[in-house]
């Protein structure tokens, strides 16, 4: 049996533009995202017993069928031609429903572990191919790099070299339906979109006045929780702050990860809230 275990990144997106709606349904977009030190671990074990079987440690995870690291890796195998059973074991460490891309990255994960482990000869085009249809984040962490994306999620271009910062990850334990924010978002003309693309290099001036996000009203009228963190950030010396994805993660940015770690232990102190000082994930 070949057996290994990977780590899977958390994301962060320093901005968020929707641009439009597709006649699909689906959104165009136009964002720049981060990866970051939070972790799911998952360990993949590749045997001659047929099948897909997910286990699932830590936070509740759905498994089998509905779990899209089966998924993933049902789709890899069907894709190869592959008899292998796969056996997959998944510790979550990355807040399910928060904005922080867990699962799409435990998938990409899963894709970039079974092609390992199996010595196939798959690059990252196909790889993505396949991420795509699974969702439209995954490309995102087959990527590996920060990236601006665009379309709805999937067309990546490598930012330019971001400044070395800390972040300081706030989940106030509310789990968010992306779909349902998507739903009720009102297409209106927004904030200008960024231009990160077109830096050779961002400051930290340049990646805090970057920080925008659509999403953040539509969530923000359900939990108006997050306006508060965001103050209690910026309170606690973050240059800036901005809620992730469909929320309800909120981040900071910090000039290095002992103010972040400090104003998280600060937070701690009074809320039961989910903290983590984190690291970008360049490479």
């Amino acid at each position: 049996m070949l057996s290994k275990t990977f780590m899977a990144p958390a994301k962060i997106n320093l901005c968020l533009h929707v641009l439009g709606r597709r006649e699909n349904g689906y959104h165009e977009l136009a964002m720049a995202m981060q990866r970051v030190s939070l972790y799911d671990e998952i360990t993949i074990n590749v045997g001659s017993l047929a099948g897909v079987r997910v286990s699932c440690g830590g936070l509740e995870l759905p498994a089998g069928e509905d779990n899209i690291a089966a998924s993933a890796a049902r789709l890899l195998l069907a894709t190869v031609g592959s008899n292998k059973g796969v056996d997959i074991e998944i510790v979550k460490k990355i807040p399910i429903a928060a904005g922080l891309g867990g699962g799409s990255s435990d998938a990409a994960t899963v894709l970039l572990g079974i092609t390992e482990l199996l010595g196939l000869e798959l690059g990252y085009e196909e790889l993505a191919d396949l991420g795509a249809q699974l969702g439209a984040d995954v490309p995102f962490f087959l990527y590996q790099h920060p990236a601006w994306a665009t379309g709805i999620g999937t067309q990546l271009e490598l930012l330019p070299p971001l400044p070395e910062v800390a972040y300081l990850l706030v989940n106030p334990r509310i789990a968010v339906s992306t779909a349902e924010v998507y739903q009720s978002l009102q297409l209106t003309k927004g904030g200008e979109v960024a231009n990160l693309p077109r830096f050779s290099v961002v400051t930290m001036a340049d990646l805090c006045a970057t920080l925008y996000n659509d999403l953040e009203a539509v969530t923000l009228e359900k939990f108006p929780l997050i306006a508060e963190i965001k103050e209690l950030l910026l309170d606690s010396g973050a240059k800036g702050a901005l809620m992730s994805g469909s929320g309800a993660t909120v981040f900071g940015v910090y000039d290095d990860l002992v103010a972040a770690t400090k104003a998280g232990e600060k937070l701690a102190i009074d809320n039961d809230w989910l903290v983590y000082p984190v690291l970008p994930v360049l490479a």
